[in-house]
């Protein structure tokens, strides 16, 4: 597993943990030092987990281990059957989506995936949609309007694919096209910001009537290192632009972007997928279950008015 810079002191005592234990095979002359270790490690996470900065946890967010779509898939849902192509021009492979059933709900779940290693990576295109991601998208969750099918939108993207081509297929207007959609769309949508959630390519599928962030994800109108090259001049200051930048779940929180933080492993979710993914798909489920009740006028003004009052307005004197 790749190691994090700030994790690395506590990778070491890991490492002396283990070959300590490997040495002693079972002998009792070693376990008061193994136990003065592993309280030591304990002791050691704490301090580092609990003040970690804001580029620290955009590290975290991008850990290669970290779980992608691909994952969420076989370990949240019960079933899912992928449905592929936008009808127009292709089949966008850095957007997954199909019908799937989490627990007793029925959805249509869309998710953008960055892929785990470098083939997948390129076959995924780092997760940076296409305009016929975008259009797929869109019409998987009009088949969920049409059946009346809850969609669950999983958001993790550096940003959409902004090559010439993707310009000269519309990108833009796909985006917006998705957006005025999504606005209108009778039907609850969930979304979960689970990784890198990085301007227009995150918002092209993230505006919903409930919207989750798990704790060490970042949601942002540009990266760290691409804000630091525009406004610094500088792309090492990136620690600087993520601070200022206020990308951080309870940053995002606190000024009524998002509705739920969702908790992490410590450390973050590539020291425990499973149990990321379980708090994950527990708060989807809790939040059909509000939704679901609701008819479809009420839920429509809820989503109008959610991101109508997002932002301040200061018209001077």
């Amino acid at each position: 597993m790749d190691v994090l810079p700030h994790e690395k002191q506590i990778h070491e005592y890991v490492k002396t943990i283990e070959r300590l234990k490997k040495q002693a095979k079972g002998d009792s002359l070693f376990d008061k030092e193994i136990r003065d270790l592993e309280s030591k490690l304990v002791k050691l996470k704490e301090k580092v987990y609990s003040s970690l900065t804001p580029w620290e946890r955009v590290q975290i967010c991008r850990h290669s281990s970290r779980p992608h779509t691909v994952d969420y898939v076989s370990g949240m849902c019960d079933d899912f059957s992928e449905l592929c192509g936008d009808r127009y021009f292709g089949d966008d492979t850095s957007l997954i989506g199909g019908l799937a059933t989490i627990g007793d709900m029925k959805c249509v779940l869309i998710g953008q995936e960055k892929g785990n290693d470098t083939d997948s990576r390129l076959h995924r295109n780092f997760g940076m949609m296409r305009p016929e991601g975008y259009r797929k998208a869109l019409r998987l969750m009009e088949l969920a309007e049409k059946f009346e099918l809850p969609v669950v939108s999983l958001i993790d993207t550096p940003g959409a694919y902004a090559v010439l081509e993707a310009e000269e297929r519309g990108i833009a207007w796909a985006i917006a096209e998705n957006l005025r959609a999504m606005a209108a769309l009778e039907t609850p949508i969930i979304i979960v910001v689970i990784g890198e959630g990085c301007s227009g390519g995150a918002i092209g599928i993230g505006l919903g009537d409930s919207v989750g962030m798990l704790e060490h994800a970042y949601y942002s109108v540009i990266s760290p290192e691409s804000c630091a090259s525009i406004l610094y001049k500088d792309p090492t200051k990136k620690g600087i632009a993520a601070a200022s930048l206020k990308l951080n779940a309870e940053d995002v929180l606190r000024m009524e972007i998002i509705d739920t933080l969702i908790e992490e492993p410590m450390g973050g979710a590539h020291h425990n997928g499973g149990a990321t993914m379980q708090n994950v798909r527990s708060f989807i489920l809790e939040q059909w279950e509000i939704l679901r009740e609701l008819p479809v006028e009420t839920l429509l003004e809820r989503r109008y008015h959610k991101f109508r009052k997002i932002g301040v307005f200061n018209h001077g004197d």
